[in-house]
């Protein structure tokens, strides 16, 4: 039986939402704290350049609001710079030290994260900076697809953990598609090597009520999932106190 798996609410679209009309409406740190209240064991941000959603402002705010209650988990590309009142990704994170910084291989021309990184290519420029972060008592942790050849340098860089791009498998499991079964055991060898190497196993993107519990099963151990998209529109199809005790109960 799988160990629990701590459940870290990511706000981007309650930001987006937010963003569509001038005001704080919806104000994410109340989202964030009636989060905390019914249970939630983190909150995730992934503040852009572009501030087309969460804002650097937001996460110096929730930092002050979460960092004493739960896990603060900021996401993003540490090689962003710089732009408007956005300070640069690095600059933020020092700032606000969350307890977990993820670095994400994202760009303002992406939708979303869809891909992890490539160490071959980027280890030497991400080892000055995982070191520069963990001085600093984060824990970081780097965004990765399902390849234990990639996971062993992220080992060798300094990561704390990894969080598995789950957007095939998520994609797979709507389609009951013919390579799920294999999938997933990619998923469960990725997670195996990380766990020998000596790094912790995150886990994020498109993870839902329909297709958590199956990975939960396969993929150990899963120390944390991040979950924001399928989790705001759960709240709105079944409010949100049943929908993070749905979540909670597919996490135990």
């Amino acid at each position: 039986m799988p160990q629990p798996t701590a459940l870290s609410i990511n706000l981007n679209k309650i930001a987006l939402i937010r963003n569509s009309r001038e005001g704080n409406f919806p104000d994410v740190c109340a989202h964030a704290q009636r989060c905390i209240d019914l249970g939630a064991n983190g909150i995730t941000v992934h503040p852009r350049p572009d501030q087309r959603h969460i804002r650097a402002q937001d996460v110096r705010e929730l930092a002050s609001l979460v960092s004493p209650q739960v896990e603060f988990n900021v996401e993003g590309n540490p090689f962003a710079p710089a732009q408007g009142s956005y300070p640069g990704f690095m600059a933020l994170v020092a700032e606000t030290r969350p307890a977990q910084c993820t670095l994400v291989p994202d760009t303002d021309a992406q939708l979303t994260s869809d891909h992890g990184f490539d160490l071959s290519q980027s280890a030497n420029a991400l080892k000055p900076i995982i070191a520069e972060l963990k001085a600093q008592g984060m824990r970081v942790s780097l965004f990765m697809d399902p390849d234990c050849d990639q996971i062993k340098r992220a080992a060798d860089v300094g990561a704390d953990r990894i969080e598995l791009y789950t957007g095939p498998y998520a994609a797979a499991h709507k389609a009951q598609a013919e390579n799920l079964e294999a999938l997933l055991a990619q998923f469960a060898r990725a997670a195996q090597t990380a766990t020998q190497v000596g790094l912790g196993v995150n886990a994020g993107h498109d993870l839902n009520l329909h297709n958590l519990a199956d990975f939960r099963a396969q993929v150990t151990p899963l120390l944390e999932v991040s979950i924001g998209h399928a989790f705001t529109v759960d709240c709105i199809d079944m409010g949100m106190a049943a929908a993070m005790a749905a979540y909670l109960e597919r996490c135990k």
